[in-house]
């Protein structure tokens, strides 16, 4: 879809992926070393009672869930940021998650070939439990002669 392709209130939908705990040692180990991502043992003396996904894994997983099955693969061309990142509830080894992103505004630029879409994405665990909301501004393109 391109950037005139999008109304605010439009909902996309991913499909699923389950996370595994090999998954969420390799991201810990690589981006996010703190107790309860990288060990059994760290994640059961934490908080967490368990180990736990780093929230930033989470959020790699939910971008590429709607990049990968959406409407803005092809037309994506960068993003300029990200508003009100949450982590609600922790992600475990297991866990399969789903993601929406909601259109909540849309702004075309009267001297480039992109608009941005801010999506508000939405990522659920298999118990429907919300583990992850944020806010990211897509550049999208706009269709060619637009």
């Amino acid at each position: 879809m391109h950037f005139e392709d999008f109304a605010v209130g439009d909902l996309i939908e991913s499909q699923s992926v389950t996370v595994s705990e090999s998954q969420i040692l390799d991201f810990a180990w690589t981006w996010d070393p703190q107790p309860f991502h990288v060990s059994k043992t760290g994640g059961e003396a934490s908080m967490f009672g368990g180990l736990i996904a780093s929230g930033f894994h989470t959020l790699a997983l939910s971008f590429r869930l709607i990049w990968q099955g959406g409407p803005i693969q092809e037309t994506n061309v960068g993003g300029v940021g990200l508003d009100s990142l949450r982590w609600p509830k922790p992600v475990r080894p297991g866990d399969t998650l789903r993601a929406t992103a909601e259109v909540v505004e849309l702004k075309p630029s009267s001297s480039r070939p992109f608009g941005t879409v801010r999506l508000r994405y939405t990522t659920r665990n298999q118990d429907g439990e919300v583990v992850m909301t944020a806010e990211l501004l897509h550049l999208v393109a706009k269709r060619p002669n637009a």
